[in-house]
């Protein structure tokens, strides 16, 4: 059973993917400390064990596994999310994939499938599985994880950009279709993120204009509150 906040009013409740990840987790305890209650979502248990050991990994909050590439998998996970935490105010999808390394006249299938999948399908497996059930509320908020990189294509990352562009259209197309029934989706577009893989991936790069976890969580924060009401498929950029 949720316990209520002081005034009365139940805990917003905000599912994110791609939990265990670096940005996952800021994203996490940035609700936490608001008072969401969660359902944290990846597909390594492990992960989500040791990353939110000791707070939510107990009621109210839910831990659950799930391959967001796949429609039966999130179809379960949204039912069990129904079942132990009731209905979902907030959809929060930071779960994707980044790859580089092939020019577009040498990339291969494998490779697009695997970023399309991943940055694209997964947000359309995803809504299909809790969008439905914000729009009976009549209520909800959506933010996906895109990329400045959607804007143009980029050498040897062209499978990626052209992904997280897809992503961006989805947004758009979304929010069109459900903003009548109060659902307002949108996502952010950071540069590069400061996270320990970054870091090791590029030793020695300038990282004072890279964009911090904690930013990037309080924009998504920002577009999941009250006061994004009036904010429709909009691509906030993050960093330089």
């Amino acid at each position: 059973m949720v316990s209520p906040n002081p005034d009365g009013s139940l805990p917003v409740s905000v599912v994110v993917t791609g939990a265990a990840g670096a940005l996952g987790q800021a994203v996490a305890r940035c609700f936490q400390v608001q008072g969401a209650r969660l359902t944290l979502m990846d597909h390594d248990l492990r992960r989500l064990q040791e990353a939110f050991a000791g707070w939510a990994d107990k009621p109210p909050h839910l831990l659950l596994v799930a391959d967001v590439t796949s429609e039966d998998d999130l179809s379960a996970a949204a039912s069990r999310v129904a079942q132990e935490a009731g209905e979902v105010d907030v959809l929060v999808h930071v779960a994707g994939g980044f790859e580089m390394g092939e020019p577009v006249h040498g990339l291969s299938r494998a490779c697009w499938d695997r970023m399309m999948n991943l940055n694209a399908w997964s947000f359309v497996a995803l809504t299909k599985a809790f969008v439905p059930a914000m729009q009976q509320r009549g209520q909800g908020k959506v933010v996906a994880v895109s990329a400045r990189s959607a804007q143009s294509g980029l050498a040897s990352m062209a499978a990626y950009c052209a992904s997280k562009s897809a992503l961006q259209r989805l947004v758009e197309a979304l929010s069109q279709e459900v903003r009548a029934h109060g659902i307002n989706v949108n996502s952010v577009a950071p540069t590069i993120m400061d996270t320990p893989a970054n870091r090791a991936a590029m030793p020695d790069a300038d990282r004072s204009a890279w964009v911090s976890l904690d930013a990037a969580a309080q924009a998504i924060a920002y577009l999941a509150s009250p006061s994004a009401s009036a904010v429709h498929a909009q691509h906030v950029v993050l960093g330089a």
